[in-house]
């Protein structure tokens, strides 16, 4: 039509209007049953289902069962949080939604499952907004976990700045091998490699007894990305010593190491023999890569 356009009112006062149905038993018309203590939260079948294409199709099967809508016979989400559910239901009624530390990471992982592109954006926007020393480890493992490419960058970026910090957190032990893989992998790392080493084979002594498998089996994914060509001949030889006892540096790259030295000079087929940003210097580094 002619001259139409859409004028908008107020967003934030429709929002904070719309919030007041959130897990509002009046006119509800269908009922959760929520984590192991089946805590009830109230919704509204037509909001949900024009929102999420997961809770359309879960009416749709459910009426198609029963050959009607059953607003009595409650959904139950055993596995589900009370408070992320909840935090859901705020983002599906209104477009925005409450954060906090606490529950960003699972709101994101209850975003994915439930196709809510938006509510993902926005849980990896506050994650990369608020990262610290003391969950920056757990954004990272939450952005591998879930393939968030854009958070990935951002926690490497923190731990590049915040490095010894960082590494000396509680939640840098409970890293996954492929998180810690992938921090390891970058060159933007503000410690020296003998320190890096050393908080490998912490962490794989923690994950030795978590796992319970030795440590060498622990690490074998991970101390791969140990710079042995960075350190001199006699810390490569107290590493050998050292690895007596555990075995979690590989012969090979002991062996890729000493030939470095043997040859000295550079080799651009080994992305292991290049200084990270917190190498200390060592009389041979004129011969490393870049």
């Amino acid at each position: 039509m002619a001259n139409e356009k859409v004028m908008k009112g107020d967003v934030m006062e429709f929002a904070t209007n719309m919030k007041k149905l959130v897990n509002n038993k009046e006119h509800s018309d269908v009922k959760f049953l929520i984590g192991q203590n089946r805590k009830a939260v109230y919704a509204h079948r037509c909001i949900l289902s024009s929102r999420c294409a997961v809770f359309k199709a879960t009416f749709a099967e459910q009426s198609q069962k029963n050959g009607t809508i059953d607003k009595d016979t409650p959904f139950v989400l055993s596995d589900m949080n009370a408070d992320i559910f909840v935090a859901m239901l705020e983002f599906i009624y209104t477009n925005c939604v409450t954060l906090t530390p606490k529950i960003a990471i699972e709101v994101l992982a209850t975003a994915l499952e439930y196709g809510l592109d938006d509510l993902r954006r926005l849980c990896c926007e506050y994650l990369e907004e608020n990262l610290s020393v003391q969950n920056a480890c757990d954004c990272m493992q939450a952005a591998v976990t879930y393939g968030q490419d854009e958070l990935k960058e951002k926690c490497i970026i923190y731990i590049e700045q915040h490095t010894e910090s960082v590494f000396k957190s509680k939640a840098f032990q409970e890293l996954s091998e492929d998180a810690l893989s992938e921090i390891l992998k970058v060159d933007g790392l503000n410690m020296d490699e003998a320190e890096i080493i050393k908080y490998i084979k912490e962490w794989a002594a923690v994950n030795s007894v978590v796992l319970g498998r030795p440590a060498c089996d622990a690490a074998k994914n991970v101390i791969q990305w140990a710079r042995l060509p960075i350190l001199t001949p006699d810390e490569i030889e107290k590493l050998e010593k050292e690895n007596k006892k555990d075995n979690i540096v590989t012969v090979d790259m002991f062996a890729t190491a000493w030939k470095f030295h043997a040859l000295n000079q550079p080799d651009p087929n080994n992305p292991l023999a290049k200084k990270r940003i917190g190498t200390q210097d060592r009389p041979h580094h004129k011969n490393l890569n870049g």
